[in-house]
């Protein structure tokens, strides 16, 4: 069976790919257009977000008999078409989701004690501890949305404090020891703390809009380490401006391109003279979040470790070899 490879990844997963007996290419420059027009040629894909994989590129993949997604999410390839063609198609939420878990978590506790305002301030010589005072988590009550690999993960971290953990799921009976299921008005009713942890699906877009965040009874902190496109940035701003919301942990973004690699490519001007004075042209909800001392952003690495790096490889391996060794 031949594998086209589309995204580098850990080698253990070429080396046990290899020692399976598949026929292993890797091409990793390419354009989706020339990806296509080779693609009968294999039985299996590997890719991380390189690019969308739709109908046309489907109907092209002959032969195709499984794709490997290296991550958590599979909105990055027409599933349903997928499926009526009989494509396995295989993902790695049980790859990263420890990781998710720790940033999660790493993300709370940071705006809880002001940790980026306070780094920030010590870096300038600037010693102000009754500005930098923090809150405990302790006491609390944790909302998830989504209850899967990721948000039992969170969950899982959260059994050391002194916390109340909801979730509310569109599946029933998801709850555990860890955390008990709610509706999303109870949800609403009673948390402190709200974290995302939702795949990207049509219910999802656009979720935590004004509507959704003045349904909550108390003012709440924010980590939203899903899907960037759940939230819409400039009600969120304005959320952080009147305190609704009291602060954001975000590892994701709205204005996320697809591949999840590059926020913005943003090219200089050519002459230095037409770069003076040039105004920003990045959102203004964005340059909002960047001032902000009550958020902190980071690059969509929530799932992205060193060991994240070889247990997404090794998952994939593993569920590949059940179903074609």
């Amino acid at each position: 069976m031949k594998i086209i490879h589309l995204d580098k990844n850990h080698d253990l997963l070429l080396n046990q790919l290899n020692d399976l007996g598949f026929t292993n290419h890797e091409d990793y420059t390419a354009s989706k257009s020339a990806i296509e027009a080779k693609i009968s040629n294999y039985e299996g894909i590997i890719i991380r977000s390189r690019f969308t994989i739709d109908k046309q590129f489907l109907d092209a993949a002959k032969n195709l008999k499984f794709i490997g997604r290296v991550g958590a999410g599979l909105e990055n390839i027409d599933c349903d078409f997928a499926e009526e063609k009989g494509i396995v198609l295989f993902n790695a939420p049980e790859g990263n989701r420890n990781a998710v878990g720790e940033h999660t978590l790493g993300m709370l506790l940071s705006l809880f004690n002001k940790l980026n305002k306070a780094d920030k301030e010590v870096s300038r010589g600037k010693w102000l501890r009754e500005a930098n005072r923090g809150l405990e988590l302790d006491g609390k009550t944790v909302g998830l949305i989504g209850y899967g690999n990721m948000g039992k993960a969170f969950a899982k971290k959260l059994r050391g404090f002194d916390v109340e953990v909801l979730c509310y799921d569109i599946k029933g009976n998801v709850g555990d020891d860890n955390c008990k299921q709610v509706s999303l008005e109870d949800l609403q009713e009673k948390v402190d703390v709200l974290s995302l942890h939702t795949p990207q699906t049509p219910l999802t877009l656009n979720m935590v809009n004004s509507e959704f965040i003045n349904g909550f009874k108390k003012s709440f902190w924010l980590i939203n380490t899903a899907r960037g496109k759940s939230v819409v940035t400039k009600d969120l701003v304005s959320a952080l401006d009147s305190g609704k919301i009291l602060g954001a942990g975000l590892d994701v973004l709205e204005y996320e391109k697809s591949s999840f690699e590059n926020l913005f490519k943003v090219e200089e001007p050519k002459f230095r003279w037409m770069r003076k004075g040039k105004k920003s042209n990045l959102p203004e909800a964005f340059q909002y979040l960047i001032n902000a001392d009550n958020v902190i952003l980071s690059p969509h690495v929530a799932g992205w470790t060193v060991e994240s790096n070889i247990k997404l490889a090794q998952t994939i391996v593993d569920k590949i070899k059940v179903k074609f060794c």
